[in-house]
């Protein structure tokens, strides 16, 4: 090991460093819970109001909410002191990335792999690898920040200002590229989704965040995030157990298919990141605010991007699967961009600090 290269262990905590192991254990635990207990899952499934499942949307808050109380909008004061890593962070995420993913998906499961999945498959594991493209990260870039040693100021306004625009334009832009592909959606559960899950998580963390500032500080907000971090954790898991115990018949009859909804998640993430990666360094901007830029496109939201699939297509659907495939992928995709990173440091100027007034 260089000594421009860091160990994972340095910013990433025993649950996130094993993330996909965990991931793995929980699918298979889904798959053999779901054979065993079909009506079971039946019950929860039949759980809805307006298209939104009770039983996911408390855990998919429990994903979501520890990591809004994280995000402290004070930060776009500063929105404009590293304007070129900013510039490179909103145009991956918000004009290529869900683009470029939505034709990754057409191409794959559209064409290439078009005798392996069926047609209605097929536009259900396209609408799920939209979802994921519309939806930037916003807690995890904090680590794959940290690893890098990058800039955690201007790390904490992109994620912030990410989250702006989110509530914003991650409904027209899944409505449109789902329209584009002539798959019906309906606006009102988006419109429901966006609003359960960003808007009200978002207003939510704001408000505690406040509270928790006024009493303490950020030692504060450290401390609730770390007592309220084992909900986040358990959401998400106990969400893939539930999403694998629907699939379970259909994913033993075709086993294949993680793997080919892999495929072109694969190629986005390096892609979106060389893409990313490649604009800092022919624009100059300093390793520690390059690093963070192309990570946040790389990784997604994916706590969001499950929540919606769920909502529009159903537990049991291949759009909510695909969600799911993405948790599979990222934490080993992202261990290797980091790592990458790191030992190609040299290429960027390093940061200088502002000169003294």
């Amino acid at each position: 090991m260089t000594e421009t290269s860091f160990p994972a262990a340095a910013g990433l905590g025993t649950f996130e460093r094993w993330l996909s192991v965990w991931v793995a254990l929980a699918i298979g635990a889904g798959l053999i819970l779901g054979n065993l207990f079909p009506s079971v899952f039946a019950a929860l499934a039949a759980l809805e109001v307006a298209s939104v499942n009770l039983p996911v949307a408390v855990l998919i808050w429990a994903m979501v909410y520890p990591m809004m109380v994280g995000v402290d909008f004070t930060a776009l004061r500063q929105v404009g002191s590293k304007p070129k890593g900013l510039a490179v962070t909103l145009v991956v995420n918000w004009l290529i990335k869900p683009f470029t993913m939505a034709a990754l998906g057409v191409l794959f499961f559209e064409h290439v792999f078009a005798s392996f999945i069926p047609a209605d498959d097929a536009q259900a594991y396209l609408a799920g690898v939209i979802l994921l493209g519309a939806a930037p990260c916003t807690a995890m870039v904090f680590v794959w920040s940290n690893l890098t040693r990058g800039d955690a100021t201007y790390t904490l306004v992109q994620v912030s200002v990410n989250d702006v625009i989110m509530v914003f334009a991650f409904a027209p832009i899944v409505a449109f590229l789902l329209g584009v592909t002539d798959i019906v959606v309906p606006w009102d559960t988006l419109l429901i989704s966006v609003g359960l899950y960003v808007m009200l998580p978002l207003l939510a963390g704001y408000l505690t965040r406040s509270r928790l500032v006024a009493k303490g500080g950020t030692a504060a907000v450290d401390a609730f995030k770390s007592r309220v971090q084992p909900f986040s954790v358990i959401g998400l898991l106990v969400t893939v157990v539930l999403l694998f115990g629907f699939q379970g018949e259909v994913i033993l009859d075709r086993p294949l298919v993680i793997a080919l909804i892999a495929v072109p998640l694969l190629i986005q993430s390096y892609g979106i990141f060389f893409l990313a990666y490649g604009a800092a360094r022919a624009w100059g901007i300093p390793f520690n605010v390059a690093a963070p830029c192309a990570l946040i496109g790389t990784s997604n939201f994916f706590e969001l991007a499950v929540a919606v699939a769920i909502s529009l297509f159903g537990l049991g659907s291949g759009a909510a699967l695909a969600t799911v495939v993405g948790v599979l992928v990222e934490v080993p995709v992202m261990l290797s961009l980091v790592a990458f990173a790191n030992r190609t440091q040299h290429w960027f100027p390093k940061d200088t600090p502002p000169a003294p007034r």
